[in-house]
């Protein structure tokens, strides 16, 4: 059986190639304000997503394919070691088994995710691990996931994390900036950290759960966008809210408008909270949906997660077999 994942380019978004970083803009404390949620109306629209939308037979197994190249395969413990890091790289370079490649028809595509996000210690060791693979290392930085420490202490941790080959960095705001309605403090901190960051890219996490409210999430994205984020990334994985669609609505929509006023595209990533395979449909079908097809590659989104790709495997095997498996048939380190 034959798998075609490529779906057709769309135009309609923005005037540049993903490939252009976002500059940043001017602080347009105007536009920050006037940003608003009418929280009933965008907890509708994502409760269509799951409801309305489905892909089966092919088409789901195309999607999940996808899926896997915009995985930033996580580990973020406490116990985290060398080994099982180059465990995980290993995982990253060869996201599933070569027999079920072979059975959907796929095993010529060089398939692997589209990132791996460790912290900043085990940067020099995923790095090793990746070399020629073309995987970036992403590391987690600025004093993830609280973001309580000073800001020169972040500035130095996101040099120190360039600087042993991280070549994404997952950057975390100061809430407080936020809860305060400081916006130009927190775009001076994003802003700085852009800068430190250099040629590496930089996902603001913006902890969403935290925010207190939908508003907030979507004036907060308009600030680090125009303060130079490449990606706005909804939370660390470390609060008692994560991920989810409604907060994802208000980011993309703030995406959009974003890349609609400057022609900038910025990537979006959802993260914490992630595990099934249908999980991951909804998060593509609401890219899709809002955004449009170049938002489903790992250029411009990326599924921040750790045991999502174990689920991904079984239903790539149900697919391919006709059976679902044990999740031991598809380990993770």
């Amino acid at each position: 059986m034959a798998i075609v994942m490529e779906p057709q380019a769309d135009a309609r978004r923005g005037t540049h190639a993903a490939s252009v970083r976002n500059p940043g803009t001017p602080l347009d404390l105007a536009f920050v304000v006037g940003a608003q949620a009418n929280r009933s109306a965008i907890e509708r629209r994502a409760a269509t997503l799951p409801a309305r939308r489905t892909v089966k037979k092919e088409w789901q197994a195309a999607w999940l394919l996808r899926a896997i190249t915009c995985i930033d395969l996580t580990t973020l413990a406490g116990d985290d070691t060398p080994g099982n890091v180059r465990r995980l790289c290993a995982k990253a370079r060869s996201p599933v088994r070569a027999d079920l490649l072979e059975r959907l028809g796929v095993a010529h595509l060089d398939l692997h995710t589209g990132a791996v996000c460790v912290y900043h210690n085990l940067v020099p060791v995923a790095v090793a691990a990746l070399a020629g693979s073309g995987i970036p290392v992403a590391a987690v930085s600025t004093g993830f996931p609280a973001a309580q420490n000073a800001l020169p202490q972040k500035l130095d941790e996101i040099r120190a994390s360039v600087a042993a080959g991280a070549s994404e960095i997952d950057i975390v705001i100061s809430r407080a900036h936020v809860l305060t309605g400081n916006w130009q403090a927190l775009y001076e901190e994003v802003r700085a950290f852009r800068e430190v960051c250099g040629e590496a890219h930089m996902k603001t996490i913006l902890a969403t759960g935290e925010l207190g409210t939908l508003r907030n999430v979507a004036r907060a994205s308009q600030v680090c966008m125009m303060a130079g984020a490449d990606f706005i990334k909804t939370s660390t994985g470390k609060e008692s809210v994560n991920a989810t669609l409604p907060v994802g609505l208000v980011m993309v929509r703030a995406i959009r408008d974003y890349c609609e006023r400057t022609g900038y595209r910025v990537g979006f990533k959802p993260a914490g909270g992630i595990r099934t395979a249908k999980q991951s449909l909804d998060w593509l079908m609401l890219m899709k949906e809002e955004l449009g097809d170049p938002w489903l590659r790992p250029a411009l989104f990326r599924l921040g997660a750790s045991g999502l790709l174990t689920d991904i495997e079984r239903q790539l095997e149900y697919f391919a077999t006709g059976r679902y498996s044990a999740a031991h048939r598809h380990p993770m380190p």
